[in-house]
């Protein structure tokens, strides 16, 4: 085929037809896109001459025939249903695209626990380059560092690890941002309607609760468990003694549309009687009735974050062991000051 026909767009050029091109090997192609320090600069000036006359586009094909990689990252999630776990793997999806990597995903259900171990073994048997493990329990973690094979492995989680490296979203200081609002609105008895806490993130998130009412001096309130479903939520605002409660966070916002819908039933009104903060920020959550104050986490950043983190380890990279992105609050209509 010829250069003219290749630049006309009939066929993507490939590397080889770069190096062709520039009168180079498709090897010093691959380092010129890949920023290797030891290219001369004339030779660096003629690849990238040809790489614009040409509009070439590295495929993943191409630079894993360079690099010798599959360009593929195997992705464990965990409870994938779940809106975090399920917007943070489309967060990762999405930045590894426009890095030339594919994901390769592996589901567990809370019903399938003890499958984990299976789809790692799966996903390294693809020849993965690395591993991601998103939204993790305790018991995930163990039997990761059974099956990794030692592969370079990120877990998604706001806590650091003696073991692995770990990226997320801090979900103490979101807690504590969304109680320290409610107690500078004036609440003095603040709930919290805690997710599972076998779950790394429900257990940030209700440290943050305590941390936040310590610092102001206050006691305590009540903690129950959740599940994270807008049922639970329910169940909880149509049975629990708000007699001196006034506030309640809600380590999800969907355990908070339940709730509201609770307080709603049995007569109480939100905020003028009990204030309402969830957490997560979904998409709907400024059209729940009221629209509801609750902490924002910022995917596409934690996706970001992430794929860079994996890329620098599997180029061997040194990079930090664990990194956080700061979540923000999000202030609408369902808190307000007390007025009992």
């Amino acid at each position: 085929m010829s250069d003219q026909a290749t630049r006309n767009g009939r066929q993507r050029p490939s590397i080889y037809d770069v190096a062709k091109v520039a009168g180079v090997s498709h090897m010093t192609v691959s380092r010129v896109l890949n920023g290797h320090p030891n290219i001369r600069e004339s030779t660096r000036e003629r690849v990238l001459h040809a790489i614009d006359e040409m509009n070439y586009t590295p495929s993943s094909i191409a630079r894993a025939l360079a690099t010798r990689r599959a360009m593929r990252i195997g992705v464990v999630v965990d409870s994938p249903v779940q809106y975090g776990p399920n917007s943070t793997l489309r967060a990762l999806e999405s930045a590894a695209r426009e890095a030339g990597y594919a994901i390769s995903a592996y589901s567990v259900s809370d019903e399938e626990g003890q499958q984990i171990d299976a789809g790692v073994v799966e996903l390294v048997t693809q020849g993965v380059d690395a591993l991601c493990v998103i939204a993790p329990r305790e018991s995930s973690l163990d039997l990761l560092r059974q099956q990794s094979g030692g592969l370079p492995t990120l877990v998604i989680k706001s806590e650091p690890h003696p073991e692995m490296h770990t990226a997320g979203v801090d979900q103490r200081d979101g807690a504590i941002m969304a109680v320290s609002h409610l107690i500078e609105l004036g609440h003095r008895s603040i709930a919290h309607l805690a997710g599972p806490l076998d779950w790394f993130d429900a257990r940030a998130r209700a440290q943050g609760w305590r941390e936040a009412l310590a610092a102001a001096g206050l006691p305590e309130a009540s903690l129950v468990v959740g599940d994270w479903t807008s049922d639970c939520g329910y169940d909880f605002g149509t049975s629990f003694d708000f007699a001196e409660t006034t506030a309640v966070f809600a380590s999800n916002d969907q355990m908070a549309l339940g709730l509201v819908h609770g307080l709603a039933d049995r007569g109480l009104r939100v905020p003028e009687d009990v204030s309402v903060v969830g957490f997560d920020d979904l998409p709907d959550a400024r059209h729940f009735l009221p629209p509801l104050t609750t902490v924002k986490q910022d995917f596409a950043a934690l996706g970001a974050l992430a794929l860079r983190s994996i890329i620098a380890a599997i180029e061997g990279e040194s990079t930090e062991e664990h990194e956080l992105i700061e979540p923000s609050l999000v202030v609408r209509a369902s808190s307000a000051a007390p007025r009992r």
